[in-house]
């Protein structure tokens, strides 16, 4: 029976040959990952259930990345409940503050993901992980205790959904901008437990850095996992990252889908989605006048190399409005040190940004740029609902960091050739 890439990567990790949408299977996982808000939950389901071994210490990932630095007790001790397991079962990838960065831009980074593997993380943006051609899931707290000691999970297999991306694309337009407009189309339940595979000559196109933002925010369409087949692109990034094997896995001729979508994508200006929801998108031609008071550039969406580099041709030689904060988070240690090897951050100190060490900090209103009443940000982040960075009376508009970086100098949401 022909099948989808999603279907043979759970089959794979199954005892069974194939599998179809809607059963319930056991399967073996590769990764297991938990974050300073998601695993000390876990790690009270581990104690309770009596566990007193992880399944292997080499393939459970714990990174402090939320509210870190420490922002207050609470975090602080959250932090500690980390890096206590990680001390007492020997956890190989344990990634304290300072080696750390956003655990979606840092697992790719050190190679601990690749083709075919089957990664599950207590973070619903775990579907990051699908650029390079495994399926990765979002799971609950419990689940994820389970999984760090029998090293297995269930899972129902997910319909999948293609989506064919053909054209040519604009200046100024990315992957950002493709989900924006995927999630515009059909809406945050629109692909509701189902895998979206991205596809076309277009999605072949797109660097690294693009395929991981479209398959980050699978999660805002409803999708159980977004994923890309592998290809020249993915392969060059894996070069001297990753040392354990892997396996490549395609779609069949054939293979059956519950949808397809073709999107001819020449047309496409940048996109900004509207409070609050990431399916409220429209072209940035038909924003209006839109004032802000904060522009946010990092995350696990957005919080990469070459989006730091979109960014400084931006900002060169210009000075953010003198009543909006623009805060950039470079998304690991890596980046960071890479952007001050490129002169990046000389950039953006002298167009007087803020640059913090890496952390998730704004995207959910932990700290490091939360929203006060009344007040609008412009980000590169992937969730724009009531108070998701701040005051519920606050407003959050999501764009590719060319849009955020413009907009900071004009102090209200811009295209980045009014700029440029």
């Amino acid at each position: 029976m022909p099948l989808t890439i999603t279907e043979k990567i759970l089959a794979a990790h199954t005892d069974r040959k194939e599998v179809t949408p809607g059963e319930i299977i056991n399967v073996k996982v590769d990764l297991v990952l938990g974050n300073d808000i998601t695993a000390p939950v876990a790690i009270q389901e581990f104690k309770k259930l009596g566990f007193t071994q992880v399944f292997d210490r080499e393939k459970v990932v714990l990174v402090p990345d939320h509210f870190t630095p420490n922002k207050d007790i609470k975090s602080a001790e959250q932090a500690l409940i980390l890096k206590k397991f990680a001390q007492k079962y020997q956890i190989t990838n344990y990634f304290e503050v300072g080696r750390m960065g956003i655990e979606h831009c840092l697992l790719p980074e050190q190679g601990l993901v690749g083709p075919g593997n089957l990664v599950i993380g207590a973070d619903s943006h775990t579907c990051t992980y699908g650029a390079l051609g495994a399926f990765s899931t979002g799971v609950g707290s419990t689940d994820l205790a389970a999984a760090m000691a029998s090293g297995e999970i269930w899972l129902k297999v997910p319909s999948s959904l293609k989506f064919i991306y053909t054209g040519q694309l604009s200046p100024w337009v990315g992957g950002k901008d493709l989900i924006l407009f995927t999630i515009g189309k059909i809406g945050v339940d629109g692909a509701l437990y189902s895998a979206m595979e991205f596809t076309g000559p277009i999605i072949q196109q797109l660097p690294m850095a693009d395929r991981f933002t479209m398959c980050n925010m699978a999660i805002e369409a409803g999708a159980k996992n977004g994923i890309i087949a592998p290809d020249e692109v993915s392969l060059a990034y894996l070069k001297g990252r990753i040392k354990k094997p892997y396996h490549i896995y395609q779609s069949d001729p054939g293979a059956k889908y519950a949808a397809t979508f073709d999107f001819d994508v020449t047309l496409l200006e940048p996109q900004v989605a509207f409070p609050h929801s990431p399916e409220n998108t429209r072209p940035v031609s038909a924003v209006g006048n839109v004032p802000i008071d904060q522009v946010i550039i990092g995350s696990c969406t957005n919080g990469r190399l070459e989006d730091l580099r979109l960014a400084a041709i931006i900002l060169h030689n210009k000075k953010v409005h003198p009543y909006v904060r623009l805060i950039i988070i470079p998304g690991t240690q890596e980046i960071y040190r890479q952007a001050l090897k490129e002169g990046l951050i000389e950039v953006f100190l002298a167009a007087e940004a803020v640059i913090s060490t890496p952390t998730c900090g704004p995207c959910l209103g932990g700290h490091m740029g939360i929203l006060a009443k009344g007040e609008r940000a412009i980000a590169t982040t992937n969730r724009n609902f009531i108070g998701r960075m701040g005051h519920p009376e606050s407003e959050v508009y999501l764009a590719n960091p060319a849009i955020a970086a413009a907009s900071a100098i004009l102090g209200r949401i811009a295209a980045p050739w009014e700029v440029s």
